[in-house]
This record gives structure tokens, sequence and C-alpha cells, in this order.
């Protein structure tokens, strides 16, 4: 494979998904575990057909800023191209917004957070 540009994306959802890597990036990911320190997991549902098609389901999970320091959501960070990035910000609904953190090991990423966290909030279905 020609070098490219890459970035790491952080994925705590549907994104890990074999058959959603498939359909929005042409191949399997290839991931290594890690957390995104100081957020806690919630669940919204989704209307958008393609997104439900792709994924299964129209409950995805979405990460909110948590005020108990000790929280932290475990996923997997991937190496992707320009392109499959761009793949990504496509699949994301609005509830979602690509920010770059810093995952538990140090590693900066970019991961979709809560585009409105008093919405992800008013949603929450506990901490799982």
């Amino acid at each position: 494979m020609a070098e490219q540009a890459y970035h790491r994306l952080f994925s705590y959802g549907t994104l890990q998904l074999p058959e959603v890597q498939l359909g929005r990036f042409g191949r399997r990911l290839e991931g290594s575990p890690d957390a995104l320190p100081g957020y806690r997991l919630t669940y919204i549902e989704i209307t958008d057909p393609e997104v439900i098609a792709a994924s299964g389901t129209d409950r995805h999970p979405l990460v909110v800023a948590s005020s108990d320091g000790s929280d932290a959501v475990d996923g997997s960070v991937f190496a992707i191209t320009d392109a499959e990035l761009a793949a990504a910000d496509d699949y994301e609904v609005d509830d979602y917004a690509r920010t770059e953190v810093v995952l538990q090991s140090g590693t900066k990423a970019w991961a979709y957070l809560a585009a409105a966290p008093a919405r992800a909030d008013a949603d929450a279905v506990g901490g799982s």
C-alpha cells in the first residue's frame, strides 16, 4: 500500500462492528484497545435509515463528559486514511461531533462525542 496520511480514530460503538467497517471503509480495521478517561457511556436513538441499516440498530452509544474523574469509556483505536475519516464523518449523525481527545494510553485520536451534552444527559441510560 502506498504511503498515505493517516489519523487515529477512537471508537466505542458501531464503528467497531465488522459489517459497519466493511460498508464504510471497504475493509476491516485493525484496532488496539484503549479508553477515554473522564467520560461515561449513554445511548441515543438514531433516526437516519442508512445508519440504522449499516449498524442493524437504532440505539447507538454516545459518550458525554463525566463529573466523576474515575469514569472512562472502553473502545478501540484505529489508524485510518483521510478518505476513511471522511467516510466516518459521513456515517455519524448530527448528534455526534468529531473531537480530538487524549486516550488513557496518551495517544491523541479523533472521537465522536456528544454534540449537545444537555440532550445526551436527558437520554442517559446509566453508565454501562
